[in-house]
C-alpha cells in the first residue's frame, strides 16, 4: 500500500504498522511523530511504550543521507521505555571496503540488535516501536522479530527497502534484506511503501 502523509496515528492503535522504503522518505520522522502522538494523548503509560532504535547515527556518506535516531526527531521519546545497547550501529554497506568488512559490520550490528530484541521478547510491553528493522534482518532471524511484534498489541516500525545504498560486492546481502522486508510486508497487517 502506498504511504499517505495523512496517516491517522489514532487508527494505528491496536494494530501493527510498517513503513518501508528508500532513504529519506520520512520513515523515522513519521515513527517519531507516532511516539509524539502516544505521549501527548496521555492515554498510555510511558513504561508501556518500548522503543528499539536500530538506526545508525545520522550521517552523509557518498552523498547519501542515512540513519537518524528517533530522539533526533522527537526529544521526549527518551521518556519511554528505550532499550539500549552499548556503542553505535555501523552502516554495514557504506562502511565496508569489501565483503569481509560488510559481514563483520552486519554481525556487530546483529549482536546489539538481537540483545535488545530478546530483552523485549522476555519482558514485552503493549506497544513496540522499532526504527530501522532491516539492520537486524541483515543476518538476524525473522522468527524472533515476528514473535516480538506479535507480543505487542500495537506495533509501529520502519525499514529500509531500496536500492540507493549499494556497492558492487553487496548484491547478495541486499537481496536477502529485500526478501525479508517483503516477508514482513506480507505478515504485518498495515504495511505502507514510502517511496
Amino acid at each position: 500500500m502506498k504511504f499517505k502523509s495523512s496517516l491517522s496515528y489514532k487508527e494505528c492503535i491496536g494494530h501493527h504498522t510498517l513503513l518501508y522504503g528508500e532513504t529519506n522518505t520520512k520513515k523515522t520522522y513519521c515513527t517519531a511523530k507516532f511516539i509524539q502522538f502516544l505521549i501527548e494523548s496521555k492515554y498510555f503509560d510511558l513504561k508501556d511504550i518500548s522503543i528499539l532504535d536500530f538506526a545508525p547515527p545520522h550521517s552523509i556518506i557518498n552523498n547519501i543521507k542515512i540513519g537518524g535516531k528517533i530522539k533526533d526527531f522527537y526529544k521526549n521519546s527518551v521518556k519511554c521505555n528505550n532499550l539500549h545497547f552499548k556503542g553505535e550501529i555501523i552502516p554495514p554497506r557504506l562502511n565496508a571496503r569489501n565483503i569481509k568488512d560488510l559481514y563483520e559490520n552486519a554481525c556487530k550490528n546483529y549482536k546489539k540488535t538481537f540483545k535488545i530484541l530478546k530483552s523485549f521478547n522476555d519482558n514485552p510491553t503493549s506497544i513496540l516501536i522499532v526504527n530501522d528493522i532491516s539492520i537486524y534482518l541483515h543476518v538476524g532471524n525473522k522468527k524472533l522479530l515476528i514473535d516480538s511484534i506479535q507480543k505487542a498489541n500495537t506495533f509501529f516500525g520502519n525499514s529500509y527497502y531500496g536500492s540507493s545504498i549499494k556497492t558492487d560486492f553487496t548484491t547478495l546481502f541486499s537481496s536477502r534484506e529485500k526478501r525479508l522486508v517483503e516477508y514482513l510486508v506480507k505478515k504485518i497487517e498495515n504495511s505502507y511503501f514510502t517511496g
